[in-house]
């Protein structure tokens, strides 16, 4: 790019590097201070599309799902006081979930700082937990190259949200700028030639190889040498929530996903196994479900970008600290192909015995008939609770980075803006929000953002007038004391829908559901499918907090 001094406000500045940057797409809400950048983003709106949503909260979600689908920063706006509190839960999700991010806030004018004024909080000391890096902007000369270092932090090594804070009167100062050709990140890995042999020397004196991936698989886009590692072994993979996809479900070797709401397959799989190689993952304790007890007589390989997350939660016996498709790349050629058909049968034989109702309005059955229509390519999001495990378990995802959900924060509300942003991400793909009727009410003022894009976005909302996740705790361990969980409240979601100009459709039975569903794909329109399910449906196998994996609860009897 050609050095060429001009001179620049601050406001012009930013959209300079937005567009250094490669950013097409912004989610964000204007206010008063963040005004001259709105401003300067309406003379560039046929460089730049902005996306106005409901409420910042939802710019923020449809930012990390548009970075979750495109593996590039998601970008989100947001003004100063209350406009930049409400994308904390959105800054913190990404955070949880390693997701490339950068949040741009203003402020009030400098000279105002610190002294209460209206609408001035300390957002950069407010999210200063929950962001990888986040900046309070001094002066006008140093905005641009805040800015680029902002993108860079965000997605060198492990990912993470960025917050740059801009004081008002920055974006009408000026200054000479220089556009500059951003820095590109290489991946790399911290782990030696050696380290590497050595671990491959392991594995191939291993007799029953079970692999664990993670979602760090799918951030250093991986998959391809995933499934190559586990066919040279011949070996059974699980998947944590944050990986769906990185093995496709059809895979012979996908045993499903693991932990608290795992398959038997994966739970008990892992525990048959005498050498567990874990990528990209950081053993939560979803995952783990009792940290004492996940790991006996067994060798630990960790494959991990993060040094911090070797032995934090779980004991491993070789790390390899890196960037995984690099490890990866490095690790293949010196394993040795090998066939261990018996213990990949006794793993899968873990699961017989599972019988489903195929004509029962239940959440398999509304997720299969989804997976089937739409052959496991469409991007899926989802609320957070049983609807979020349900779609997890029971739809066949075919490819990484088709499974939005929010994993570590499990942030109730995420669904609704995530589909948004997934969808601009992806505008050829269909994209489904399965959600859960405590969940949607949250943000379902997103309606208003989905109508007026006419975003051609599918929710469906698997409705058991409860809270279902909690109201399954206090079944299980609460002696049915239902606190506070039964929704036996509005709104009307047919009617909600289509107050806001979208389709929208009832189903109580499984029949009304496929009519429903089937139109809403031929169509292409935005559309709701309120589908009624009992509000006793639960999310088996699932083990108790604190137990061994392998000790599943299967049913309430």
């Amino acid at each position: 790019m050609k050095e060429e001094k001009v001179i620049k406000n601050g406001a012009e500045i930013v959209i300079s590097v937005l567009l250094e940057e490669g950013v097409t797409d912004i989610f964000g809400y204007p206010g008063g201070t963040i005004l001259n950048v709105y401003d300067e983003l309406y003379k560039n709106q046929d460089k730049i599309k902005h996306y106005l949503t409901a409420h910042e909260q939802g710019a923020a979600h449809a930012a990390d799902a548009y970075a979750r689908v495109t593996g590039k920063v998601g970008v989100c706006f947001a003004t100063s006081g209350p406009g930049a509190t409400n994308i904390v839960t959105g800054v913190a999700n990404a955070y949880m979930d390693s997701i490339p991010m950068v949040a741009i806030t203003c402020n009030v004018a400098k000279s105002l700082l610190g002294k209460d004024s209206f609408q001035e909080v300390d957002i950069a000391g407010i999210t200063m937990p929950v962001t990888k890096h986040n900046y309070i902007v001094g002066s006008i000369e140093e905005l641009a190259d805040i800015l680029r270092e902002a993108f860079y932090i965000a997605k060198e090594g492990r990912p993470g949200p960025v917050l740059v804070d801009i004081p008002k009167n920055i974006t009408v100062e000026k200054t000479e700028f220089i556009p500059k050709t951003p820095k590109k990140y290489v991946p790399s890995m911290e782990c030696s030639k050696k380290d590497i042999s050595t671990v491959a020397e392991k594995i191939n004196s291993a007799k029953n190889i079970f692999i664990l991936a993670g979602g760090g698989v799918i951030t250093s886009n991986a998959s391809k040498e995933l499934r190559a590692l586990v066919k040279k072994l011949d070996a059974p993979v699980a998947l944590t929530l944050m990986a769906q996809g990185a093995v496709s479900s059809y895979d012979p070797y996908f045993t499903g996903m693991i932990g608290m709401h795992g398959t038997k397959s994966s739970n008990l799989g892992l525990k048959a196994s005498d050498m567990l190689i874990a990528i990209g993952t950081r053993f939560s304790d979803r995952v783990l479900t009792s940290a004492s007890q996940f790991i006996k007589k067994m060798t630990v390989i960790h494959i991990d970008i993060d040094s911090a997350e070797m032995n934090k939660n779980i004991g491993s016996n070789y790390q390899l600290i890196g960037d995984a498709k690099v490890i990866l790349q490095k690790l293949l050629p010196l394993i040795k192909e090998r066939k261990n058909p018996e213990f990949l049968k006794k793993v899968h034989g873990f699961a017989r015995g599972d019988k489903v109702d195929l004509q029962k309005m239940s959440p398999y059955n509304i997720i299969s008939h989804i997976s089937d229509v739409t052959k496991g390519d469409a991007i899926i999001t989802t609320e957070v609770g049983q609807n979020q495990m349900w779609a997890a378990r029971y739809y066949k995802y075919t490819n990484p980075r088709t499974l939005i959900t929010s994993g570590g924060l499990g942030a109730m509300g995420f669904g609704t803006g995530a589909s948004i942003g997934s969808q601009v991400a992806a505008k050829d793909k269909k994209v489904i929000a399965i959600a859960g009727d405590g969940s949607f009410r949250m943000n379902s003022t997103e309606l208003a953002t989905i109508s007026y894009y006419n975003l051609p976005i599918i929710i469906v909302i698997l409705n058991n007038k409860t809270l279902g996740m909690v109201r399954q705790w206090q079944t299980l361990f609460y002696e049915k004391r239902y606190s506070q969980t039964t929704l036996d409240r509005g709104p009307d979601f047919v009617k909600l829908a289509d107050a806001y100009g979208i389709d929208s459709y009832r189903a109580n039975t499984l029949e009304e559901f496929k009519t429903a569903f089937d139109t809403a794909i031929e169509k292409g329109v935005p559309a709701l499918i309120d589908a009624n399910i009992d509000i006793d449906e639960c999310v088996y196998p699932m083990v108790e907090a604190g137990k061994a994996i392998d000790k599943m609860i299967t049913s309430l009897t």
